[in-house]
């Protein structure tokens, strides 16, 4: 029987408020310590709670009092949705994924972080610090927030043990229980997953020579979208709503699909007959960065909620929730809702494995590779059957 998702109720809650986010402009920010009292925020649903889902879970509502700042929020699905509002108009910030944060950056919608404005730069990760998808010529255009992982996420109703590669859901083949894996898998909705087949193909391939899954010539691509064209046959749903993935392990309509920890971490917190890995290819993932707007309209907030998105509490609170791994390593413990275990769990010693989200470019480090433009129209010719 189909158990109705604790976390469906989000959905609602989440849609009622508009939005926007953060970064700084610290002249200003001194000579005006008093917050404009609105602060708009671009982010994934799910990742500003203020208690109404579960209310262990409020990194909002205490922001909100101590700074003035009231904060609302829209909604960005994927990359495409956070580019489209970062470009629509004067919002204060977004939390970006690693591609997004890379094509805003070329696109000149984010402005300069002065790190030495924030007392917590020096508590995050070193490996995030300087990464490209927020940093040129040693400027940071954003803030480190949360790692994620794509994990395959599997039935262990059908898999006794943990499948060891992304086969099972890139080729036909029998499954542990004697039945085809044809109707019974998820793709994610994103020409970002591109680069999934493209890791797949990077082991199961080797000849084709892939030492990056986001840089791909001509026919290492043509390769990989031919996979992808078969996949499509053996798909259930493309997934882009993650409650709705949720929805779909639990009434055991789908047995194994790459999910994001959002879904894992609900699952898991169902008691669900649902595992994840990461396979011997490894996986793809994410780095959300928090970015301030070019034009941001309340600097004085977005400098407010920049030093309040790097406190260990809140970071070690939105890791419990999403099933991310912290930016600031040393939420990692302590942390009451997390555990002591949390980081671990979620994939914190998993770091080396995870190619992170990329945008693909033209010029890449082996000379012409296929860009995304590309990438996002032919993924879109996929799902339509072409």
């Amino acid at each position: 029987m189909q158990r109705t998702s604790p976390f469906r109720s989000i959905v609602g809650y989440l849609a009622s408020t508009s939005a926007t986010l953060l970064v700084l402009l610290p002249a200003f920010a001194q000579d005006s310590p008093k917050g404009e009292g609105v602060l708009d925020i671009v982010a994934r649903p799910n990742y500003l709670e203020r208690g109404a889902a579960d209310a262990r879970f409020d990194w909002l509502s205490g922001f909100e009092k101590s700074s003035g700042c009231k904060v609302r929020i829209t909604l960005a699905n994927n990359a495409d949705e956070m580019i489209a509002l970062m470009s629509s108009g004067p919002v204060d910030a977004v939390i970006a994924s690693s591609d997004a944060s890379e094509r805003l950056l070329r696109a000149g919608r984010v402005r300069e972080i002065n790190t030495n404005a924030m007392p917590a730069w020096n508590s995050i990760d070193p490996r995030l610090r300087d990464a490209p998808w927020h940093t040129i010529a040693g400027k940071h255009y954003g803030v480190p927030f949360q790692w994620n992982v794509n994990w395959l996420a599997y039935s262990t109703k059908i898999f006794k043990s943990p499948p060891r590669s992304w086969k099972v859901v890139f080729e036909q083949t029998s499954l542990p229980d004697g039945r085809t894996n044809v109707g019974r898998v998820q793709a994610f909705n994103g020409a970002i997953y591109i680069a999934d087949a493209a890791l797949y193909l990077k082991a199961a391939q080797s000849n084709l020579g892939i030492k990056d899954p986001y840089e791909l010539n001509d026919e290492q691509y043509r390769v990989v979208l031919d996979v992808l064209r078969q996949q499509r046959r053996m798909i259930v749903r493309y997934w882009q709503d993650p409650l709705a993935q949720v929805d779909d392990f639990d009434s055991e309509s789908v047995v194994a699909s790459m999910a994001s920890p959002y879904q894992v971490n609900a699952l898991r917190n169902m008691d669900s007959d649902v595992a994840s890995v990461i396979p011997d290819e490894g996986a793809t993932g994410w780095v959300d960065s928090v970015m301030l707007h070019v034009d941001a309209p309340h600097p004085v907030c977005a400098q407010a909620w920049l030093n309040h998105s790097l406190n260990a509490k809140v970071q070690g609170d939105v890791a419990a929730w999403l099933g991310s791994v912290p930016a600031v390593p040393a939420a990692c413990s302590g942390n009451a809702l997390l555990g002591e275990q949390g980081c671990e769990r979620n994939g914190a010693s998993q770091f080396a494995r995870v190619h992170f989200w990329r945008a693909p470019t033209a010029k890449c480090t082996q000379g012409e590779c296929v860009p995304y433009y590309r990438w996002n129209t032919d993924f879109m010719a996929i799902l339509g059957g072409r």
